[in-house]
Formats: C-alpha cells, sequence, structure tokens
C-alpha cells in the first residue's frame, strides 16, 4: 500500500489524507445483521470489490467504550485500523483529551457526546452508538460539523421484549418478594393477589421494534394487547391501537413503555397518569430513565394504586458497576428499594449475548461503509446515501463526498468544479439543513485529487469534504 500523503486543509480545523489502495479486503459480513438485506445487493459483494480508503488502515484510529462486543472489535480490527476499548465509559476531562486524536468512536449508553465534548474532536469522522438510542449525542452538532452517527435499532429488540415478559410474570405473582424472603428464611406460601396473566390486558405505549415485539409475546401468553403511538401504526395479531393514553392507562392491566427521551416523553408517567391507571395494575419500564416520576410512583406505589413495577433505567445511572446506585446518585433511592413487589435491574434489556453480538456486528459493519466508501445508509443524523462499491475493473477512480450547508446554488458550483473530470455516477440528498453528495469520478490523476479537494473545501457551503481514492 502506498504511504499516505497529507493534504494540508485551508480552513485549518480537518486534515484530510489520501492513499491508493488497489487491494480487494473482503468486508465482514454476518447474517445477524438484518437491516443490510438491501445493502447486501448493492454494496457488498466481494467478488471484485475495490476498498476505497482515506488513509492507510493503520493510520484510522478508533476507540471503543464501555466494552463493547468482541465481534465490532474484530470487525474493526481486521480492516487494519488502530483499535483501542476500554471497558467502561470516561469523565469528561479524559473523554475530551481521548477524542481528540481518533477518527472514530464507538459508545454504549453512559458516554455523553455533548457540543463540549464534540467541539474537542478535531479528527471524528463519524460515532458508533452501540444501543438502540442515540440521545446521549448531541446529534444536531455532529450533523452540522459533518460527524456522521450510527446506532442499532433492531439488534437487541427481542432481548428486551423477553425481559419485559419475565417482568410481567415475576409481578403478577411477586416471586420478587417471595424470593427475597427466601433468601432471609422465610416460608411464605400464599396466593393473595397472585394472578396468572392469561386474560389479562397488556398496554403499550411506543409500537416500534421492541413494543410490537411484546405484543406478539404477549398474545401468544393469552394476553390481550392494547397500544398507543403517536403514530398510526398497523397492529399485529389481535392487538388493538388506541387513540389516547389516557384510554390505554384505564384499560390495561399491565403497562409497559418503550418510548424514546424527547421533551415530550420526560415524566409522561406522573401523578396524574397514576391515578388513571387501575387499582392494581403494574408499571414497567425498560426505555429511558426520565420517562417516569419516580417520586410520583413510589406515592402511587404506598398507597396501593399500583401493586408492583420493574424498572430497568433510571433518570441518573452510575458510569461503571459497583456500588453506586445510592442517595447521592438519585435521592429517592432508599425508598425505591423499600418497597414491595418491586424489580429494579441496572440497564440490561438489551444485555444479551445474542443481542450484543448482533449490535457489534451492524454498528460496525456500517463505520467500515462508512469510513472506507463513504455510504451513509443507517445515519440517524445525514442524509441516507448509497452508491454501489467500485470494483477492481474501475482504476484511477475517486470518490468525493461533500458534506454541506443546503443552500441555494451547491450543486451547481459543485458540478463546476467536477465538470472537468468524467463523473461516472452522482447522488445527493439533503436532511434539515444538511446535504450530503457523492460522486464518482474515473480516469482521475493523483495530481487532481488536491486541486478537486481544494477547490470543494473553498465553497463556503462547505462542512466537510472527502475524497476517498
Amino acid at each position: 500500500m502506498a504511504t499516505a500523503r497529507d493534504i494540508a486543509h485551508p480552513s485549518g480545523d480537518r486534515a484530510v489524507s489520501y492513499s491508493i489502495d488497489n487491494s480487494p479486503v473482503a468486508t465482514f459480513h454476518s447474517p445477524l445483521s438484518g437491516r443490510n438485506s438491501f445493502m447486501d445487493n448493492v454494496i457488498l459483494s466481494k467478488a471484485a470489490q475495490k476498498q476505497l480508503k482515506p488513509f492507510n488502515t493503520e493510520d484510522i484510529k478508533i476507540l471503543l467504550l464501555e466494552n463493547v462486543n468482541q465481534t465490532g472489535k474484530d470487525i474493526l480490527t481486521r480492516q487494519g485500523y488502530q483499535v483501542e476499548a476500554l471497558k467502561t465509559s470516561l469523565p469528561e476531562a479524559q473523554l475530551i483529551e481521548k477524542i481528540r486524536d481518533v477518527h472514530v468512536i464507538g459508545i454504549r449508553s453512559k458516554t455523553k457526546l455533548t457540543d463540549k465534548v464534540l467541539r474537542e474532536a478535531k479528527n471524528l469522522l463519524v460515532v458508533g452508538c452501540f444501543c438502540i438510542g442515540t440521545n446521549q449525542v448531541d446529534l444536531d452538532y455532529a450533523a452540522k460539523h459533518g460527524i456522521a452517527v450510527f446506532n442499532s435499532p433492531f439488534a437487541n429488540s427481542r432481548s428486551v421484549a423477553e425481559l419485559v415478559i419475565a417482568e410481567i410474570i415475576t409481578l403478577a405473582r411477586q416471586l420478587g418478594d417471595r424470593s427475597n424472603e427466601m433468601h432471609r428464611g422465610t416460608w411464605n406460601k400464599v396466593s393473595a393477589k397472585c394472578w396468572e396473566i392469561r386474560g389479562k390486558t397488556l398496554g403499550i405505549v411506543g409500537y416500534g421494534h421492541i413494543g410490537s415485539q411484546l405484543s406478539v409475546l404477549a398474545e401468544a401468553m393469552g394476553m390481550s394487547v392494547v397500544y398507543y403511538d403517536i403514530l398510526t401504526l398497523m397492529a399485529i395479531g389481535s392487538a388493538k391501537q388506541v387513540p389516547t393514553l389516557d384510554q390505554l392507562l384505564e384499560e390495561a392491566d399491565f403497562v409497559s413503555l418503550h418510548v424514546p427521551e424527547t421533551p415530550e416523553t420526560k415524566a409522561m408517567i406522573s401523578n396524574k397518569q397514576f391515578e388513571q391507571m387501575k387499582t392494581g395494575s403494574y408499571l414497567i419500564n425498560a426505555s429511558r430513565g426520565t420517562v417516569v416520576d419516580i417520586p410520583a410512583l413510589i406515592k402511587a406505589m404506598r398507597a396501593n394504586k399500583i401493586a408492583g413495577a420493574a424498572l430497568d433505567v433510571y433518570p441518573n445511572e452510575p458510569a461503571a458497576n459497583g456500588d453506586y446506585f445510592n442517595a447521592n446518585l438519585n435521592t429517592w433511592g432508599e425508598d425505591l428499594r423499600g418497597l414491595n413487589n418491586i424489580i429494579l435491574t441496572p440497564h440490561i434489556g438489551g444485555s444479551t449475548e445474542e443481542a450484543q453480538r448482533a449490535i457489534g456486528v451492524e454498528v460496525a459493519e456500517a463505520l467500515v461503509r462508512y469510513i472506507n466508501q463513504g455510504i451513509t445508509f443507517g445515519s440517524v443524523n445525514l442524509p441516507e446515501i448509497t452508491l454501489r462499491s467500485l470494483t477492481l475493473d474501475e482504476a484511477n477512480h475517486a470518490r468525493i463526498i461533500y458534506i454541506h450547508r443546503n443552500v441555494p446554488g451547491v450543486l451547481r458550483k459543485v458540478n463546476e468544479i467536477l465538470a472537468e473530470h468524467n463523473v461516472d455516477k452522482q447522488i445527493t440528498d439533503s436532511k434539515g439543513g444538511i446535504a450530503y453528495l457523492m460522486a464518482d469520478i474515473s480516469g482521475i490523476k493523483t495530481e487532481d485529487i488536491k486541486d478537486i479537494h481544494d477547490r470543494l473545501d473553498s465553497l463556503t457551503s462547505r462542512i466537510l469534504t472527502r475524497v476517498l481514492y
């Protein structure tokens, strides 16, 4: 592989390097990565795929935090990237120090990539969230600075749905209390207020990937399912969509929450909602910790309005494993732990071997596609763009990537620059105020690359320019 040639960046905030690479390196693919079914046919043909690299692969620096699964590490390491993997998240000061030198960062739910942190990430190209949620990343800041963000919206859905089913049964039979009593040496065989779940009504708030899977499992257990979502969604099986959250709360024996963290969902279950729920009903939250008003839940359970609850997420969560779930973290911690029929788990909804392996594959493959080919399919904050992979038969090709502000006249100026070359294919799309353009140029000479880069970089609309050769 040729040595990377650094090209000075006129605007001073990012440097881009180029290298010629004619070596086909097969992209790792696994059937676990279900969302790639379309992409398999478009970009993952391995027979004669030409890998495009923005640097020598060993110059790509990747930081993985929070014990990302080994499958993801392996995929990235096989590409030749420099991969540093840590088992925990980092305090903000250490994170800022680390992120200054990396091109890629992989995180889970504890690491917070705020604008303050991202402002220091001068070389950062892409963020991989090895989880469902992306609320821990300032997506708007990232997009405005040309940093793509990917996640895994599907891979742990089954694991979360199975956990909720287990919690429904555990709450209905008071298994947590009986187990704790036995551990203390107390034999307490009772049937009062212990129920079968067959024939009961489950209310699902948020009928997305997890909510819909939960619906199928619950019906298989003999439950009736109603669901509420801000979108009108087709029901699976015999489930029924209700028009309001109020109606769901009034009908359901069990309420399970599966919504994102947004201003609209903050404390969406509070005193008023608990009053609307059936006396003796149950609440399960495996979504986001800010969705439930915990002091209101404590009040409702002490008043015997709510017969039991299962919480897997909390407003404030420890950054590492240990004896940190205490009053210093959440002032109501002792009151919550003192309740009967309460299941408290440490954000383990997606923590199964199967889910973490699938997430590792899905996100790592997305990162490789973006680094090597500029493909944004699956990005949560940039327009989703893909072009077919170049083949070994297409020598002397370059892929131009131009991320820019979506303002009038940009395409005309870009095409004036590219018009001097043979553009084989070109695609562009926008999302909000950000646009993403990719173009493949054939018959290009190495000395042309710097000229194209510098001219695109001089445009006032420019956010980030990459040339992959």
